[in-house]
């Protein structure tokens, strides 16, 4: 059983001033508080409690209330390239129709035909109020980049230590080529092998002389 909406909800706005006059619009701005879970899972998102500036379109249409609108708010994360912290300013764009409960009801069939959504996947007024949160939550994550740079340049940082590359433009690393250095480690291998064959030999000698 689903819980009734709250108008007291910033992210729920009542349609009751608009009416089901098909063609009437209303525009609203407010700024609201970030919920919860505002973005991508750590990786970047709009932290809880932000403000988030919402400036809406509503017009009603025979199925219910069109919603046009953009959200606008500062999103904080982490550079993928250099782990540096990161803000990004987040303007996404939405419409999404809130459907009146009884506006399809006739001729509807059981089963939902080819191409139709289904009540999962629509979403309804309830008393003529709407909450904009489900909403909000999709266009916000699809206006976030999945790979967050502080900067397009970034250069990152050094794979073999880890430095700032863009703190350390000079940076870089003898680079060694592994058949040499698999020479120079079997070299090393056979001079270990040659001393402790001559410290034996020395050893022998010395045990003959003592003798």
């Amino acid at each position: 059983m689903s819980t009734r909406l709250d108008h007291r909800n910033p992210l729920v706005f009542d349609t009751h001033e608009l009416g089901r006059r098909p063609g009437a619009l209303q525009r609203i701005s407010r700024t609201v508080e970030a919920p919860k879970d505002l973005g991508i899972a750590d990786v970047v998102g709009v932290p809880e409690g932000a403000p988030v500036e919402l400036d809406l379109r509503l017009e009603s249409v025979m199925e219910g209330v069109l919603v046009t609108g953009t959200a606008r708010a500062s999103a904080e994360g982490e550079c993928v390239r250099c782990l540096e912290p990161l803000r990004h300013e987040v303007a996404a764009d939405f419409q999404e129709l809130f459907t009146y409960p009884d506006a399809d009801d006739r001729g509807r069939t059981a089963e939902p035909a080819d191409g139709e959504e289904d009540d999962e996947d629509r979403f309804f007024l309830e008393d003529g109020l709407f909450d904009l949160e489900s909403v909000l939550r999709d266009a916000v994550v699809l206006a976030l980049p999945m790979q967050p740079v502080c900067r397009e340049t970034c250069e990152g940082l050094c794979p073999e230590c880890g430095v700032r590359l863009d703190e350390n433009p000079d940076h870089h690393h003898d680079a060694v080529d592994i058949r040499w250095a698999a020479l120079q480690g079997l070299a090393e291998t056979v001079q270990d092998g040659e001393k402790d064959n001559m410290g034996g030999a020395e050893a022998g000698v010395d045990e003959k002389q003592e003798k």
